[in-house]
């Protein structure tokens, strides 16, 4: 199967993943009829959506909307409290309590800290309060439900489609490798699959970085110190969100360097712009309308009493993971502007005109 049909597919099965997922969990349920009629005690109920940082743009701007809005659809007169973190373990913890003692009927929580949050669940799950870990697992201690793109494919589609790029320019050095941040299990999921693309590439691994708190900035100053180590050594740079390859890219800028190619993951607007000037190698596309309303379906199933079985098992718990599309420049037209994902208009603006154009991008 040639690249190009492989790209096409994976986005097709994204799209197939969409439709599927919104149809099991609204079967049989009042979750598909979108009015929320017939659900007896749980008309006016709330849920709670704690989000964990503001270090990624996606949280405003996608995750909360989406999920209000397909909550909304499901139960018109339910109410989202919703939170965001700002990377506080201990003021996710906070926010959490404030959720149970507002009495809402389920918890979507994206944990700052993987092990710190098993507290919530334990908290949520004795006052019989249903937990939905979202985007990120809790292996402590198994959450109610889990829902995400799959966190280890994404590590290693990001860092084989670096690789691979490599052999075909026959490039002859080393990589960096930018993790995620310690404390998050979704990191560590993206780390194991980075390894297991960059471990048997023959391209020597110079050094790797967790990244505290995913922030750009801290990912950015430890990038500089490699690059005074080891210069023009550093052939690419496997990153693992679009903020640390920012970060990335932003150090070589300021080191007057050639950027190497680096990597992302989340599909931002800023790397959608940074892959069509050239700055940015690839992204990973995961709609955050398909986890976003996927979550808001199986809360709905939750706070009706019904427990949604998962897909499969992580971490002992039910889970549903969906597959993720490496963008580059070869099919960011495709991908994210023929899709409706993102406008031109967004993206294609000042210096960005000239590149949106020779790509077809309008």
């Amino acid at each position: 199967m040639n690249r190009a049909h492989m790209r096409t597919s994976a986005f097709a099965a994204v799209a197939v993943l969409a439709v599927s997922v919104l149809a099991a969990c609204g079967s049989g349920s009042d979750a598909g009829g979108g009015t929320g009629g017939g659900d007896g005690g749980v008309q006016n109920a709330k849920v709670a959506f704690l989000m964990p940082d503001l270090a990624s743009t996606r949280y405003e701007l996608q995750d909360k909307p989406l999920f209000e809005a397909r909550m909304k659809q499901l139960c018109p007169t339910c109410e989202v409290i919703y939170q965001n973190a700002d990377s506080d373990a201990a003021k996710q913890q906070q926010q959490a309590n404030s959720a149970l003692a507002q009495g809402v009927k389920a918890i979507v929580i994206d944990p700052v800290d993987s092990a710190a949050a098993a507290t919530i669940v334990k908290s949520a799950q004795a006052q019989q309060v249903p937990i939905i870990a979202y985007d990120r697992p809790i292996p402590a201690t198994p959450a109610d439900y889990y829902i995400s793109f799959d966190n280890e494919k994404i590590g290693s589609l990001i860092a084989q489609s670096l690789v691979d790029h490599l052999k075909a320019e026959n490039a002859e050095g080393g990589i960096l490798q930018v993790n995620g941040s310690p404390t998050d299990a979704a990191a560590g999921l993206i780390k194991k699959g980075i390894h297991s693309a960059v471990d048997p590439s023959g391209f020597k691994l110079l050094a790797e970085y967790d990244t505290p708190d995913w922030q750009p900035e801290k990912a950015q100053t430890w990038v500089s110190g490699q690059i005074t180590q080891f210069k023009d050594q550093i052939v690419g740079v496997v990153a693992a969100n679009d903020g640390t390859g920012g970060g990335a890219i932003a150090a070589f800028k300021a080191a007057g360097v050639k950027v190497p190619p680096v990597t992302g993951n989340d599909a931002e607007v800023a790397a959608a712009q940074r892959i069509i000037s050239g700055d940015q190698y690839n992204t990973i596309s995961k709609p955050i309308k398909i986890v976003a309303e996927a979550s808001a379906n199986v809360a709905w199933e939750f706070m009706q009493g019904k427990k949604p079985a998962g897909k499969t098992t992580l971490y002992e718990t039910p889970s549903e993971l969906f597959v993720p599309t490496v963008v580059t420049k070869e099919n960011i037209k495709e991908v994210l502007f023929d899709s409706g994902i993102m406008k031109a208009a967004d993206v294609c603006s000042g210096e960005y005109a000239k590149g949106c154009e020779e790509l077809g991008i309008k």
